[in-house]
């Protein structure tokens, strides 16, 4: 039977290499740009593969691999990386997310090369391990391994929650099960676990599925039409099997390997990555035979996932309709009506079970010397999150100002006071050239005037708050 795809053909010096095939014909509408290697998108029609696309990181590039070609052909898709880990995609949309250790972001791309890649998470992450997109309800979820945090948004990186947050030490690889509304991720910390959940957070549905012979579980995979979860140990070296819900464990390649890393599956194939020997191998999902070295030589490859339809299954989609009612978020849950409203972390949630409140109504406020950040008071997770500025050069204090809802700080470096809002939406310079060294802060939000102290002109200084400089000195006496 024939079907419809797009190829890529990329034009080196030159010279011309068919690459891959990328995606069924969703848009027939042009969609590339030119790029200086020459990327341009060929419509052909070409027999249904028995061999997968894989998409992989290198820390370096994000790559798509034909297994199927002799010899197996290579193209990068993203490249000048700094520290690639994870990777997920949308195939209806051919986009790409990654997570950038060393920048601690998360970004995305196109295969059709319509837009530039940008960032979708840029702040408040230090070590995301693990990523998965769920191409359902249209929703991105991380693992942190630092901040110990599993979190969700929009594709966009809009609406930003933590779902969860206890009993979490080291995450690692996470994958979703939109068609069952489940969440299921490894943990290689002291107590190593492989666990689930209800995407939408859900406490009540959270369980520990494997929690013994695990050490070091770094990749996992879904089989949708089998219902079992694949995982790697890259310590005890084995690639095992269970059910969705933890039962029916089996061997599937057991200690014989050198460090297994992120694994994901098609058809009657598993394909995995190998840390120390840098190699993508793949063998039988079942028996674990014919193990084969499929590509060789790479530079350290992190993880992998099949690029096909078929791993993300056409499914309702519970949040279709208005967004469930929902004013914010809308995720997939595993109970009946199938979907719950979730609030942005920090925000707290109204009777209606639908709508957000506007803000948080108790905040702590934290300056460091680079950035900014506000803890709700309301909601029990107490995350700090990042005011996203970048104009910051040495924080030393802040305060509140609650009737205009602005934050007001000293910047010693910078030898001036700033003010914002929460979303960093406005920064302006309040008072600046006047001062020396500005280090305590003090607002009066009752006759509304600004006080601060400066240590390098041993004074007192006072200003309106709705005035742009300096008004009067309160004096230097036996401030020495």
């Amino acid at each position: 039977m024939l079907s419809c795809c797009f190829y890529l053909w990329r034009n080196f010096s030159g010279s011309g290499d068919l690459i891959h095939r990328i995606r069924p014909l969703l848009d027939p509408r042009p969609m590339m740009k030119t790029t200086a290697a020459a990327l341009t998108i060929v419509l052909l029609l070409a027999a249904s593969e028995a061999f997968p696309l894989l998409l992989y990181a290198n820390r370096r590039n994000i790559c798509l691999v034909d297994i199927g070609q002799s010899p197996v052909n290579s193209t990068t898709i993203v490249t000048g990386l700094d520290d690639a880990a994870a990777v997920d995609f949308i195939y209806e949309s051919g986009t790409i997310y990654w997570t950038d250790v060393s920048q601690e972001v998360v970004r995305r791309s196109w295969l059709n090369g319509s837009q530039v890649a940008e960032s979708v998470v840029s702040h408040g992450l230090v070590s995301p391990d693990g990523l998965a997109c769920d191409w359902i309800a249209h929703k991105l979820y991380w693992t942190d391994s630092e901040t110990n945090r599993i979190e969700v948004s929009n594709l966009d990186g809009s609406f930003r929650k933590v779902l969860f947050w206890e009993d979490l030490d080291q995450p690692r690889a996470i994958v979703v099960d939109p068609l069952r509304g489940y969440v299921y991720w490894t943990d290689w910390g002291e107590t190593a676990k492989i666990e689930r959940a209800g995407m939408d957070g859900s406490t009540d549905t959270r369980r520990v599925l494997v929690s013994t012979e695990i050490a070091w579980p770094n990749g996992l995979a879904i089989d949708y039409e089998a219902e079992r979860i694949y995982w790697t140990d890259g310590k005890l070296k084995y690639i095992h099997s269970c059910r969705l819900d933890g039962s029916d464990r089996r061997h599937i390649v057991h200690s014989s390997l050198q460090h297994p890393y992120a694994v994901t599956l098609f058809g009657d194939h598993l394909y995995w990555t190998d840390w120390q020997m840098r190699n993508i191998y793949s063998c039988n999902k079942s028996s674990g035979e014919n193990r084969t070295a499929i590509v060789s030589n790479l530079y350290s490859p992190m993880d992998i996932h099949v690029f096909d339809s078929a791993r993300q299954p056409h499914g309702d989609n519970p949040c279709s309709a208005n967004n469930g009612g929902c004013s914010h978020l809308c995720l997939i849950s595993p109970k009946s009506p199938f979907y719950r409203c979730a609030c942005p972390t920090g925000i707290k949630q109204l009777p209606d079970n639908k709508t957000c409140a506007s803000g948080a109504s108790e905040i702590l406020l934290l300056a460091r010397r680079t950035d900014l950040r506000w803890i709700s008071l309301d909601t029990p997770d107490f995350t700090d999150i990042i005011i996203p500025l970048e104009s910051i050069q040495h924080a030393i204090a802040l305060d509140y100002d609650p009737v205009d809802g602005l934050v007001y700080w000293t910047d010693d470096e910078a030898r001036s006071i700033r003010r914002t809002y929460l979303n960093a939406s406005m920064e302006e310079v309040v008072v600046q050239g006047s001062i020396s060294n500005p280090d305590g802060i003090a607002v009066d939000w009752i006759a509304r005037n600004l006080y601060w102290t400066d240590s390098g002109t041993d004074r007192i200084g006072v200003s309106r708050l709705n005035s742009s400089g300096f008004i009067q000195s309160l004096g230097n006496q036996n401030l020495v």
